[in-house]
């Protein structure tokens, strides 16, 4: 099967946005999915050399693709490894995480941009160890406006210890703004491909707007999604 898709229509299945994604790397941590996470987090590695990838934000682009999958579940293996992490949801339009970790959602992302609520009260723990979340928080009518101010950076300069990573799921490039906003306050940014799926023409475009704004582009990871959880897979490629 060739890397893009020729059909327009066809699209990763979306029950995401409904019930959260499945947490391969948690559920199932011997399976070769979750050794293909660990290989993923092995091959971001090598672009950290110095130690100064602190932050990651995982976009693809366009909607179903993958993104919010692959952004939990390389949190959970990170986490795993022993670093402290915080995943963030900034898909403040189509949330998944507080979904996927089976927690409350009425202090977000959203809140503490539109200060109503700190960082500290708002983040929360989940059931694995050194992996806490920020929800993206009730939806708000202005979610490009609340990531254009910047305060974005406050979180991510909060957890700027050694050990620490924050990864930031954001909605895709093709269809907001957000994506290309967050991109120029993160170390760096991993680019979400479906095989069969992607389309060339769309995919190219979005990693141009990235560009646009010099954001730092690690690499692309190529995934597809089948029914049973051993013929899925993720690769690596940098850029």
């Amino acid at each position: 099967m060739g890397l893009f898709n020729k059909s327009p229509k066809k699209k990763l299945n979306d029950d995401s946005s409904k019930f959260g994604v499945n947490l391969v790397a948690e559920l199932y941590p011997t399976s070769s999915v979750s050794e293909q996470f660990r290989t993923v987090m092995t091959n971001i590695s090598f672009a950290n050399i110095n130690g100064d990838l602190k932050s990651i934000m995982v976009t693809s682009s366009d909607p179903s693709e993958g993104k919010s999958t692959f952004s939990a579940n390389l949190a959970v293996t990170y986490a795993k490894q022993g670093r402290n992490v915080v995943l963030v949801d900034a898909d403040m339009r189509r949330p998944t995480v507080h979904k996927s970790f089976n927690i409350s959602n009425q202090k977000g992302l959203s809140t503490i941009l539109s200060g109503n609520s700190t960082i500290e009260d708002t983040i929360k723990y989940t059931s694995i160890d050194n992996l806490n979340v920020i929800t993206s928080g009730p939806i708000p009518p202005n979610a490009s406006a609340l990531l254009g101010n910047r305060k974005i950076v406050d979180i991510i300069n909060k957890f700027n210890k050694p050990n620490d990573l924050v990864i930031v799921d954001v909605p895709p490039v093709n269809t907001m703004t957000d994506a290309s906003i967050v991109s120029t306050t993160v170390d760096g940014t991993v680019f979400v491909l479906p095989q069969g799926v992607a389309e060339k023409k769309r995919a190219k475009m979005a990693v141009e707007q990235l560009k646009k704004v010099n954001a730092n582009i690690l690499g692309g990871v190529m995934n597809m999604s089948k029914d049973n959880i051993t013929n899925d897979y993720y690769y690596y490629y940098s850029k």
